[in-house]
């Protein structure tokens, strides 16, 4: 059973048409990964997923739960759209971490901030932010960052900002966890611990939409890839058939750039 599902997905800037008629679905535990060039989409794509860009047409389900449509105004009410945001987390290719904040602190933070419209936050406010703090070391555990939680920012690097960044996501527990380009402002040895991480969490079957080129690891870790051109899919299918049998001419001429070196 489809865990998103995504139809006829819209998206202009003034008179520009940035996403065109985008469907596709999705199933729990699986991996989608989008590939395609600069300016195709896919981040514009991610945004309206997350509700950080308000789509111009079509529908967004997560769980069988409509989240967006655009024939029905309540779906487009702020309040709403904030709640359903939830159901998404998103890591950002430039970390996006809060300055200053240690890592622990920036996990804690989304988790704390809502736990402060809960009735009975003031009374139970010690118990509250001890749980939340203990999930946050987990977490962090999780991304080999024990010995880093109080470290802040700019006392990390860009492969460990990226850990606490994902740790981050992880912390309110989304149904969906994306990824914008995770790998882009990082050196090869340090993309490397990235995709790392993001291998473990597609073998503990963590529903995620990675927008990535690289296409090694798109081929190792996907069930499911979309190629977009233009503000549209132009091809989807299995690993083995996009990467292996492209039918679409674009999609040949993308994939020889990186199988050409």
């Amino acid at each position: 059973m489809a865990i998103l599902e995504v139809e006829h997905l819209s998206k202009n800037f003034d008179r520009t048409e940035v996403l065109g008629d985008i469907s596709f679905s999705l199933e729990k535990g699986k991996v989608l990964s989008i590939i395609g060039s600069s300016g195709s989409g896919k981040t514009t794509l991610l945004r309206c997923l997350n509700f950080l860009e308000r789509p111009d047409g079509g529908v967004i389900r997560v769980n069988g739960e409509t989240l967006f449509d655009s024939s029905d105004p309540v779906t487009t009410q702020e309040a709403e759209i904030r709640r359903k945001r939830l159901h998404f987390g998103l890591v950002f290719q430039s970390f996006n971490l809060f300055p200053q904040y240690t890592a622990l602190g920036n996990v804690m933070l989304a988790k704390e901030l809502l736990a402060k419209e809960q009735a009975d936050y003031k009374a139970r406010k010690k118990e509250i932010h001890a749980g939340i703090e203990k999930e946050a070391k987990m977490l962090l555990d999780q991304m080999g960052l024990s010995e880093r939680m109080n470290n802040y920012p700019h006392q990390l690097s860009g492969g460990q900002c990226q850990r606490v960044a994902i740790a981050r996501a992880l912390a309110l527990s989304p149904d969906i966890l994306c990824f914008d380009e995770p790998t882009s402002a990082l050196d090869p040895e340090l993309t490397g611990e990235v995709l790392k991480v993001i291998k473990g969490l597609a073998d503990q079957e963590t529903t995620m939409i990675i927008v990535t080129h690289e296409m090694a690891f798109a081929r190792d870790v996907s069930g499911q890839v979309i190629f977009m051109d233009d503000g549209r899919i132009l091809e989807q299918g299995t690993p083995e058939e996009v990467f292996g049998n492209p039918k679409e001419e674009r999609t040949k001429q993308f994939l020889s750039r990186y199988t050409n070196g």
